[in-house]
């Protein structure tokens, strides 16, 4: 690894109690702004919808968080989940956004909204593996993508890359290891 820090999680989130935090929270929004997207486009928002939804996602949870009490027990994931969905339902109260009125089967704002947690985990590895990426070679890196990725058998990795299968193996344990870091106690 080298020199650049990174926060854990937990401290992360405890960060983000102070408004203040500029790092904390261009963390948090760089890690979870693709993930608030991601969910717009599941529930059928258009592009300019789902960027007035994430960001009133941000504003709201810049409002909360002072208040968060980080609880290992209960999901903050869950948590980020719920206040989007309601914040998604709010507006689909007071209009129906033009991209929500054909093909998406809601109809208004109070019909049974639900997201695909399948997606989640690997949409937020992927966003993590973005920012520590720095923090591996680019052999790693490309051995990482191709294995876990691109699911790529690790025989035909370590053939494409000029490594052992050993090596293989090894490299996505270091990297797994590092992306568990980065998302420890967030995606519970």
């Amino acid at each position: 690894m080298n020199s650049r820090s990174y926060i854990t999680p937990v401290s992360l989130l405890f960060r983000l109690r102070n408004p203040e935090e500029c790092s904390a929270w261009g963390r948090f929004v760089e890690l979870y702004t693709p993930l608030l997207f991601h969910w717009a486009r599941q529930l059928g928002c258009q592009e300019s919808d789902a960027a007035d939804l994430v960001q009133d996602v941000f504003v709201i949870l810049w409002q909360k968080m002072p208040e968060f009490e980080y609880d290992s027990s209960r999901s903050f994931h869950a948590w980020l989940k719920t206040i989007f969905l309601n914040r998604f339902r709010s507006l689909g109260r007071r209009k129906v956004p033009i991209s929500m009125q054909s093909g998406s089967g809601l109809s208004d704002g109070n019909s049974e909204i639900e997201l695909d947690d399948t997606e989640d985990l690997q949409f937020l590895m992927r966003r993590a593996f973005v920012i520590i990426e720095s923090e591996f070679s680019e052999l790693h890196r490309n051995v990482f993508q191709m294995y876990v990725f691109d699911q790529l058998a690790p025989d035909k990795v370590a053939q494409a890359t000029g490594i052992s299968v050993g090596t293989v193996y090894s490299i996505k344990s270091k990297i797994l290891s590092r992306l568990k870091l980065e998302l420890k106690q967030i995606v519970e």
